[in-house]
């Protein structure tokens, strides 16, 4: 996963409320296991309206959405986030999000974003023809005309966005301190580890593979 400090660019002007996970990904797609091709399906069904926001030219390969409220409801499909992330979406600005839906963002480098309505409505109106910023280190989203919203996000989550850390890279970076348990683990409880092909149960000659 790639650190995330700062968002800035374009961000599609979208707004739209209670938008669930099948729309942003439809069930379909789901069959792959991989995490790339994913922004080809992403908001199929809107894309298939002539004019839509996701196929404007003025906003292509933007890195920020702007949504409405309960933005990825519906089912738990991670695939929505990665959807969102191949086709270059780094954050979600929206007055909330499913739980579960902002977690599968969270983990996939993803910043969603929470302001309230008012803010939203501006963001809307400044993204029509210019620039949003959203940074890590300030805890803010700005525009070109000094407008500046804070929000709030969790500071574990905060930390592993900005170092780039997903559940494997946290893993890793305590690769140390694992091995060090696994040693004390194999000296005080030699029962518990596995020799010549068998792994002891915790009675003496009562083996099983």
């Amino acid at each position: 996963m790639n650190p995330v400090t700062t968002v800035s660019g374009r961000a599609y002007p979208w707004g739209a409320k209670n938008i669930d996970t099948d729309v942003i990904i439809p069930a379909h797609w789901l069959k792959t296991i991989t995490r790339t091709g994913l922004g080809r399906g992403a908001f199929e069904t809107v894309r298939a309206d002539p004019g839509n926001i996701f196929d404007d030219p003025r906003y292509a390969g933007s890195p920020i959405l702007i949504a409405g409220d309960n933005f990825g409801c519906g089912s738990s499909r991670e695939h929505a986030a990665w959807a969102l992330a191949d086709m270059g979406i780094a954050a979600v600005i929206a007055p909330s999000f499913s739980d579960i839906f902002s977690g599968n963002a969270f983990k996939n480098g993803i910043v969603p974003v929470v302001l309230p309505q008012e803010a939203i409505d501006r963001l809307l109106e400044v993204a029509q023809d210019q620039t949003v910023t959203v940074d890590l280190e300030t805890m803010t989203v700005t525009t070109p005309f000094q407008d500046r919203f804070t929000f709030e996000l969790d500071a574990f989550r905060r930390q592993c966005l900005m170092e780039g850390l997903d559940e494997v890279g946290l893993t890793l970076a305590r690769d140390t301190q694992i091995s060090k348990f696994e040693e004390a683990v194999a000296s005080n409880r030699p029962w518990t580890t596995v020799e010549s092909g068998y792994a002891s149960i915790g009675v003496e000659g009562s083996r099983r593979t």
